[in-house]
């Protein structure tokens, strides 16, 4: 017969906070439900305390020496956590890296619609690498590359600024843009 292992998950919540008779702690430091602090109470009184205000007793820093309590409404305070949650992941807006790709021979209109390209992904606050690429002969034009290369930034220098300076890797020169 095949044993198999029964993997028992020991998940421990980090969000989980002690309530009421989950509070280990012998004394606690207990703030009412008005904001101010009644004091270091053993944990017998504090939980009467919150009983007779029909409140929970809720662990907010367990960490501290004596662990600090409040006296409030425990569900209330699980969704306001959420709630900041929430807003926390909303306010956090992550930057992206738009790509805008140049050859040695990219004429001056074309050049010019790439930088209206470049104007609105930074006005959109992403970060835009510009990408010259070289194919065959044109290895031989890297004089013209870097003059496009300053097209660009002069032709950005209003919205944009040069977060890394143009680099030679193979057979491409990197160069990029961040906004002001």
């Amino acid at each position: 017969m095949l044993r198999r292992e029964v993997k028992i998950s020991k998940r421990v919540k980090q969000d989980q906070t002690r309530v009421n008779k989950g509070i280990r702690a012998t004394e606690v430091r207990v703030i009412g439900s008005d904001g101010e602090q009644v004091g270091v109470l053993p944990i017998a009184e504090a939980l009467r305390i919150a009983q007779s205000d029909a409140l929970d007793l809720v662990e907010v820093s367990p960490d501290a020496r004596p662990p600090v309590c409040k006296i409030m409404d425990h569900g209330k305070y699980k969704y306001e956590l959420t709630k900041k949650k929430q807003e926390a992941k909303r306010k956090q807006k992550s930057v992206q890296i738009k790509e805008i790709k140049v050859r040695p021979k990219t004429g001056d209109h074309d050049l010019e619609t790439k930088v209206r390209h470049v104007d609105k992904f930074i006005s959109n606050g992403d970060k835009v690498k510009i990408t010259l690429v070289f194919r065959g002969r044109e290895f031989m034009l890297r004089e013209q590359a870097n003059i496009i290369l300053e097209k660009v930034v002069e032709m950005t220098k209003d919205f944009a600024q040069v977060e890394q300076l143009p680099k030679f890797e193979g057979r491409v020169i990197t160069m990029l843009l961040g906004p002001k």
